[in-house]
């Protein structure tokens, strides 16, 4: 017999990241409970933008509000609320907001997912905070 619970993160224990270009909002991750994956939200203002980056994981982000344009690898493309893009693991993505509107999205990928900043060697890749 299989033994089942859950494990309730109460929204005044979500872990907030400021990075310079966004607010993460980490609602699940194995440091919060999961066994896993990882939750968190993506809250980004206008003009702004992601560095170049390349994560180990496939990633699943839906926008909620606002707008972005996806770099991944040669192609760009705008995704609006309602959109859901999945991001393959391998491949250089940038996340950018125009002058006049940001953008909210919902993102999951496997917990403990290992990014590193495009012309950084790969040795130095890290579980950044909310994903951890």
């Amino acid at each position: 017999m299989s033994v089942t619970h859950a494990s309730v993160v109460r929204s005044t224990e979500a872990r907030r990241t400021q990075t310079p270009n966004a607010v993460m909002t980490t609602f699940a991750s194995p440091t919060q409970g999961g066994s896993g994956l990882a939750m968190w939200r993506v809250d980004m203002g206008p003009g702004l933008q992601g560095p170049l980056h390349v994560f180990d994981v496939e990633q699943i982000w839906t926008v909620l509000d606002g707008a972005a344009s996806v770099e991944l690898a040669d192609d760009t493309f705008t995704v609006a609320p309602g959109d859901t893009v999945i991001l393959p693991a391998g491949v250089a993505r940038r996340i950018a907001t125009g002058a006049d509107a940001g953008f909210t999205a919902v993102v999951t990928a496997p917990g403990g997912a290992r990014v590193h900043r495009v012309g950084d060697p790969v040795e130095e890749a890290f579980v950044p905070g909310w994903i951890a």
